[in-house]
């Protein structure tokens, strides 16, 4: 990539209380980051300094109120300093509101810069829902704060790693009402939202795998008539507008084909669907001690007028400040939200 159009990633540091803030020190420290990009933290200077020295990284901070005054060079760390933690009370793996907070601004200000076009793009660390809330900042996670700040009404969670793309029709609702939300125009519109995710990525001619949401697709309607009333007239007014797309597939068997390589993106019917073979493959778990070792997936909230890209695990309080937390899912967060930018900047040439 060449440096002088690097894009400049606004890299929010999550709650400090848990993992973030050890993930970005780890990602930062890998010379090919800043390849990439040019990363700048948002949050706390003193969060980050607290979390080079458990990670034992000699990186220094340069704290800034200006991304004007941001270096951009492998060894230092900028940090877009917003001053919210106090560390005489600051406690690490614990749900506290002063954490939510700072997580809050953090995120709020990345938003700002990003609709100023001041930075390129944004890459979220996880935040804590509880902390969030008890700091008076009503809203269910990233995404929320995404669509309130960008005044977005249409927008969708998609699900990547190197191999597998997943986008849900619907996500966080009771699965009685996630059947009835299987609807042709919502199919369609989340559809159309990974294939141009997927061009954004540099695939230019995107195949696109639609799951069926009945047992073996229904069996053409031995178990339910989701497929024949919504779905399968979704697929076909997508092949009209020249979209490839196949469908609609068994979900048991959908997933194993992506993961092989036979769609570059895939469609789920609901939360659950989507998430469950998405792990499988990207969370990586140690047999012997039960624990997760590493997660290689993010999240990306599609539909924005920015680009956001999420590490697509928790804040992992049991193991913050043991400098175990694999950095794995951020520099692939970086990685994807890096080529976006870049497609977005090469487009408005």
């Amino acid at each position: 990539m060449d440096t002088n159009k690097k894009p400049i990633l606004a890299l929010t540091m999550g709650d400090p209380a848990g993992i973030g803030p050890e993930i970005i020190i780890k990602s930062l420290a890998f010379k090919e980051t800043y390849n990439k990009c040019n990363p700048v933290v948002i949050g706390d200077a003193s969060i980050m300094e607290y979390a080079a020295k458990q990670c034992n990284i000699s990186l220094s901070i340069n704290a800034i109120d200006d991304i004007k005054d941001a270096i951009f060079s492998y060894g230092t760390i900028d940090v877009y300093d917003l001053k919210c933690i106090n560390m005489d009370t600051f406690k690490q793996g614990k749900v506290d509101a002063q954490c939510g907070n700072a997580a809050f601004f953090a995120v709020k200000k990345a938003i700002e810069l990003a609709m100023a076009n001041i930075v390129d793009g944004t890459v979220t660390a996880p935040l804590n829902k509880e902390s969030l809330n008890m700091a008076g900042h009503h809203f269910d996670g990233h995404t929320e704060i995404y669509a309130h700040y960008t005044n977005t009404k249409k927008y969708a969670m998609l699900l990547a790693d190197e191999f597998m793309r997943v986008i849900h029709v619907s996500t966080h609702v009771p699965l009685r009402k996630a059947c009835d939300l299987v609807k042709k125009q919502r199919i369609i519109d989340v559809t159309e939202l990974i294939y141009n995710a997927c061009q954004q990525f540099g695939i230019s001619h995107p195949k696109i795998g639609i799951a069926g949401l009945n047992p073996h697709a229904s069996d053409n309607g031995l178990f339910g008539d989701e497929e024949r009333n919504e779905i399968i007239p979704a697929i076909e007014e997508l092949r009209l507008k020249g979209y490839d797309v196949e469908g609609p597939i068994p979900p048991d068997t959908l997933f194993a084909k992506a993961n092989c390589g036979k769609y570059d993106g895939c469609v789920a019917m609901y939360h659950d669907q989507g998430h469950i073979p998405f792990k499988v493959v990207g969370f990586n778990w140690n047999r012997e001690t039960g624990q997760m070792e590493s997660a290689k997936g993010v999240n990306i909230t599609l539909g924005l007028p920015i680009i956001r890209v999420s590490v697509d695990h928790g804040t992992a309080f049991d193991v913050a400040g043991r400098n175990i937390a694999s950095p794995d899912a951020m520099m692939l967060s970086i990685d994807y939200a890096s080529r976006m930018a870049m497609e977005r900047i090469n487009n408005q040439k």
